[in-house]
C-alpha cells in the first residue's frame, strides 16, 4: 500500500507509578516517590530486598518489599547482581511494577508526564492513511484518546467520532478502546484521505520531519486495595 504515512512512537514515562500511603512523618496519607535505590540485606545464607520510597513532603522513607527470607541460591544472578550494584534500569523497572504496588497501597498515582521518540517507518508522496505503531515498555498513565489528541492536535471528540465512522480503526476491537490506557503494540489507522490539515497532523505525527521519502514496498500477502 503506498498511500501510507507509517511512524511508530517509542513511549517512555518520565516518573514511576506513586504509592499513597499512611506517613509517619506527616501524619496523614501522602504519595510516596521512588528514591530510585534499593537495599539488600543478608540474614545467614537468606535474603531480603527492597526498593526504598520516600514522602514527596517530608522525605520519610518507606521500604517496599521485594522479597524477604529468600535463600541466596533461589534468586537469580542477574537479580542479585542487580540488586547488589543499584543497578538503576532495573531498579527503575520494578518501581513501574503496578501489580506489585496495589498490593501495599490503596491508592497508586500515575503521571502522564512522557518521552516521545518519533521514527518515520514510510511515507509516500500522496499519503492519505496515517499508521501510527506504539511501542510501550513500562506502563503509562495515559490514556489512548488522550495521547492521540494531544500529538496530533484533533479534538477527543472528533477522534471519537472517526472511530464511530471507521475513518480511525484499532488493531482490536473493543468499544472502549480509545479510551483505555495505551498498551504496548497498538496501532492506529487513521483516514486522512479528506482531511485540510492533513499535511499538518502528519508533520505532528513524524516530529516535524523534513521531506524525505521512504519507497513503498510491494503489498503483503492479503495486510486499588486499602494499606495492609
Amino acid at each position: 500500500m503506498c498511500n501510507l504515512l507509517k511512524v511508530r512512537w517509542t513511549i517512555t514515562p518520565q516518573i514511576p507509578p506513586q504509592p499513597w500511603l499512611a506517613c509517619a512523618g506527616c501524619g496523614i496519607a501522602r504519595p510516596f516517590r521512588s528514591s530510585g535505590k534499593a537495599r539488600l540485606n543478608a540474614n545467614g545464607r537468606r535474603l531480603d530486598a527492597w526498593l526504598i520510597y520516600k514522602c514527596t513532603v517530608c522525605d520519610k522513607t518507606w521500604n517496599r518489599p521485594l522479597f524477604e527470607r529468600r535463600p541466596v541460591q533461589d534468586i537469580p544472578p542477574d537479580v542479585l547482581a542487580a540488586l547488589q550494584a543499584n543497578e538503576s534500569a532495573w531498579i527503575r523497572r520494578q518501581a513501574f511494577d503496578l501489580t506489585a504496588l496495589r498490593s501495599h497501597a490503596f491508592h497508586i498515582e500515575e503521571s502522564t508526564e512522557i518521552d516521545i521518540d518519533r521514527q518515520v517507518l514510510e511515507r509516500a508522496d500522496d499519503w492519505s492513511i496515517l499508521l501510527v505503531e506504539l511501542v510501550v515498555d513500562l506502563p503509562v498513565g495515559i490514556r489512548l484518546d488522550r495521547l492521540l489528541a494531544r500529538e496530533l492536535n484533533l479534538s477527543r471528540t472528533r477522534l471519537q467520532s472517526n472511530h464511530r465512522q471507521g475513518r480511525l480503526r484499532l488493531d482490536h476491537s473493543h468499544p472502549e478502546a480509545l479510551r483505555r490506557r495505551v498498551t504496548d503494540g497498538t496501532c492506529v489507522r487513521l483516514d486522512l484521505g479528506d482531511e485540510a490539515n492533513r499535511a499538518m497532523i502528519g508533520n505532528a505525527a513524524a516530529g516535524g520531519s523534513g521531506p524525505s521519502r521512504i519507497p513503498c514496498s510491494p503489498p503483503a500477502g492479503s495486510l486499588e486495595r486499602a494499606p495492609r
